[in-house]
């Protein structure tokens, strides 16, 4: 899906929130649909090669909830994952020792992008999807000035310990957790408090002496961050590079927000909702494949888990509606 149509789905659900019950019950339908389709799904090797393209996914959903709750959007996350990886795997060029400062690239580059966007929207005024829809294609286009073709090479200590496990644990599902972990200690922050207080009323927040252009700005540094950490796991998971890897992720990332139960009117929700819609997205992608339907169909599958999603948030709605016997 390109991204104008992405920007009228945005502009379309904005306000809706889904119920966390029905998240989970999308969740179980999903897992047992694929346990279905897949005899081997509760093998550890399965277990661990799913968990493995998940992390990406994750982490760019937890980035895009943060954005989302201070009552914006980044139509430019999937963009910023495309081009920290590829910053990364030039710095790192298959050598274990430049590994640290790979790392290092990638989160400087998602910090750097998540900066240029809280600016624009904060100080410039221009409306959070126009203003991250733009810079999109500039990071898209420097990813392309990076590295022009697929290549590159990421160490085979990092692919090989990204899909090892611990104690019978994929590396995988621990980094899911970390990633979790990471989001509740967040939470705990001011920061995150501001970030809640700007998206549900901006002007009763800066009545409250809330800093709410700073606030703003610190919502799309910390949604880049998070981009970062998406891109190291996409390359821990290929191991090499391609300038058009975060193509899907910017609609997906919306997707697991509005699926995990976060209005994207803001201020209400959270991340570990928005956790378990990306996992169900990655497991109606498995679905597709080993159902033997065509990749054609991908973003057609994804857009009716939006739509259901966006169906069973309305049921409470209606009911509210309906006059009292």
């Amino acid at each position: 899906m390109n991204g104008v149509s992405a920007a009228g789905v945005v502009d379309r659900v904005r306000g809706v929130q889904l119920s966390g019950l029905a998240t989970v019950a999308m969740l179980v339908v999903a897992v047992a649909v694929n346990a279905a389709l897949q005899p081997n799904f509760w093998d550890s090797y399965a277990l661990t090669s799913n968990f493995a393209t998940f992390v990406p996914l994750v982490a760019i959903a937890v980035g895009q909830t943060i954005v989302v709750l201070s009552g914006g959007i980044d139509l430019s996350l999937g963009a910023q994952v495309t081009l920290a990886s590829v910053v990364a795997v030039q710095v790192v060029d298959g050598e274990m020792g430049r590994f640290p400062l790979a790392v290092a690239a990638a989160l400087g580059v998602g910090l750097v992008c998540g900066a240029l966007n809280g600016l624009v929207v904060a100080l410039l005024r221009l409306q959070p999807i126009v203003a991250t829809f733009a810079t999109s294609f500039v990071f898209s286009g420097l990813a392309l000035v990076v590295l022009p073709t697929p290549g590159g090479s990421v160490p085979f200590e990092v692919t090989t310990a990204y899909r090892d496990a611990v104690l019978g644990v994929p590396v995988a599902l621990l980094l899911i957790l970390a990633l979790a972990l990471l989001w509740w200690v967040l939470r705990g922050h001011r920061v995150l408090r501001h970030v809640y207080a700007v998206g549900g009323d901006a002007d009763a927040a800066y009545a409250s002496l809330v800093p709410v252009a700073r606030t703003r700005v610190w919502g799309y540094v910390l949604g880049g961050l998070f981009a970062a950490l998406s891109a190291l796991a996409v390359l821990a998971n290929t191991g090499s590079g391609d300038p058009f890897v975060g193509n899907e992720l910017t609609l997906a990332s919306v997707a697991a927000v509005v699926i995990g139960g976060t209005a994207l009117a803001g201020g209400r929700g959270g991340a570990g909702g928005s956790i378990l819609g990306a996992i169900v997205l990655a497991l109606v992608t498995n679905i597709v494949f080993f159902a033997d339907v065509p990749t054609d169909y991908r973003q057609l599958v994804n857009g009716a888990v939006i739509i259901l999603a966006l169906a069973l948030a309305g049921i409470p709605a209606l009911q509210k509606r309906r006059p009292a016997a």
